[in-house]
């Protein structure tokens, strides 16, 4: 037997056979399948699916001491979830049908026609990679906590959406397809692709490439590097970004800013891992993951036919939005804390107690360059103030009308429970709206019938809930 390490997960394939186990895990390898696990003894399947995470199996169907048929039952039964490609010289119908009929994912003859075989690997590690992001999504909804806290120290919030991101970012970090991040200026975007880049746990670097204002020269360069002497002042050759996040990954930011002839590059790139050095025939390949950020509409792009459809697709394998700060004004307090007492270390300053009535204030600006904007607010703030108090007009803002007061709530009232104040109507119609869709397993359908709604209007309350 021979295996990689058993933090990670493993393309297990099993024959008795020598020389297929070889052939086929080279061929697995120069196809960018990494982590190939060969046993050729089918009896020592189950104890290592017992000790290891497997992804997918590829399994001999006429094996000594031990059938595939044999061996298919017991992982059809205890590892439903793992993806089983059956191999065999027995190219009957009989034998196809029954095997399928056991659980298998696909069936394939001897000899096995290598793109097939490598198709078939790829199509089972996706349905597994999909398979286990449900799961653990599902995990999180049903326990709501967070596997790997500690990655998003560097993100200061309160808010139920931005927690939610923080779920998914956890249910896709395993997987090395892109990620594409959108959200309006200043909300943190990079932030989140750091975390993405911790939770997954890779050894490599965060590279990071900030794509506006490059041309298709200074993209390919910088991302690819050069051949010395491949245009005039290349002196000597030069590593890209792309090799320096090697084993890592590369945070690509304002993607939407790409011209068209950079995209058909960085497309090549995401679809076959490969690339070439400006002025080099040297084929280099690339197993950096690849994130992309932008604060653009995509739709309006893709529309106007400035930005292309399969390297948006490319992208997007995996996605989310950042809502901007108005949209999560809960964290405007916190925020406002945690960047003063910054700002305080570092000027030297006492850190400053915050007047009567500012938060009323701050919480009901707009912050159109969003937390960035927060937090040049209150350094400038901090810095300017003279008294030891922060108010409005250390923000250039003026008091907010006064609130009425809330009444208290009795401590048997619900609402305490369930919201910790009394809510507002939004409050409460995103929590019915969660909880619908929770007690009925995403079916719309079903939780529209719950809330007393017509179908697409519970549609389109979601998509704004979403935006």
């Amino acid at each position: 037997m021979t295996e990689q390490s058993v933090n990670q997960k493993h393309m297990l394939v099993v024959d008795d056979e020598p020389t297929i186990l070889t052939e086929v895990s080279l061929l697995l390898a120069s196809s960018d399948i990494q982590n190939v696990t060969t046993i050729s003894d089918s009896t020592s399947v189950v104890p290592f699916m017992r000790e290891h995470q497997v992804s997918a199996v590829i399994l001999d169907w006429m094996m000594p001491r031990m059938s595939g048929s044999e061996v298919l039952a017991t992982l059809a039964a205890d590892y439903p979830e793992v993806p089983v490609i059956v191999m065999t010289a027995m190219g009957d119908v009989e034998t196809a049908v029954g095997c399928m009929k056991q659980g298998a994912f696909d069936f394939l003859t001897k000899p096995v026609d290598p793109n097939r075989l490598v198709a078939t690997v790829k199509k089972a590690l996706q349905v597994s990679d999909l398979g286990n992001q449900n799961k653990i999504l599902k995990d999180y909804l049903l326990a709501d906590k967070l596997r790997h806290p500690e990655a998003f120290d560097g993100i200061v919030t309160n808010a139920k959406k931005m927690r939610g991101i923080f779920q998914y970012i956890e249910a896709i970090a395993s997987s090395r397809l892109p990620v594409l991040i959108t959200g309006e200026t200043g909300v943190g975007k990079e932030l989140l692709a750091r975390a993405i880049h911790k939770v997954s746990g890779v050894k490599g670097d965060f590279i990071c490439l900030n794509a506006a204002g490059l041309d298709d020269m200074m993209f390919s360069d910088t991302l690819f590097g050069h051949k010395k002497g491949a245009f005039t002042g290349a002196d000597s050759q030069r590593e890209g970004l792309i090799a320096a996040a090697a084993g890592g990954t590369l945070f690509l930011d304002e993607i939407g800013d790409l011209n068209m002839a950079s995209q058909v590059k960085l497309l090549r790139l995401l679809q076959e891992k490969e690339y070439y050095r400006i002025g080099s025939d040297l084929l280099l390949k690339s197993d950096a993951r690849v994130i992309a950020a932008s604060n653009v509409d995509f739709t309006a792009l893709r529309g106007e036919g400035k930005f292309r459809n399969d390297l948006y697709f490319r992208l997007c394998a995996h996605e989310f939005h950042v809502p901007p700060l108005r949209e999560r004004i809960e964290d405007v307090g916190p925020l406002v804390d945690y960047f003063a007492h910054m700002a305080a270390e570092e000027l030297g300053k006492p850190k400053p107690a915050l007047a009567a009535g500012l938060m009323a204030t701050l919480e009901q600006y707009k912050y159109p360059g969003n937390v960035r904007e927060l937090y040049n607010m209150v350094h400038h703030a901090v810095t300017c103030s003279e008294t030891g108090i922060l108010t409005p007009a250390d923000f250039g803002l003026k008091p907010a009308a006064s609130r009425a007061p809330q009444p208290p709530l009795d401590a048997d009232n619900p609402f305490l429970a369930i919201f910790g104040k009394f809510p507002t109507v939004l409050q409460a119609e995103e929590y019915l709206i969660a909880e619908a869709m929770k007690l009925t397993n995403g079916n719309q359908t079903m939780a529209a019938e719950l809330l007393g709604l017509t179908r697409p209007t519970l549609n389109k309350r979601l998509k704004q809930e979403r935006q």
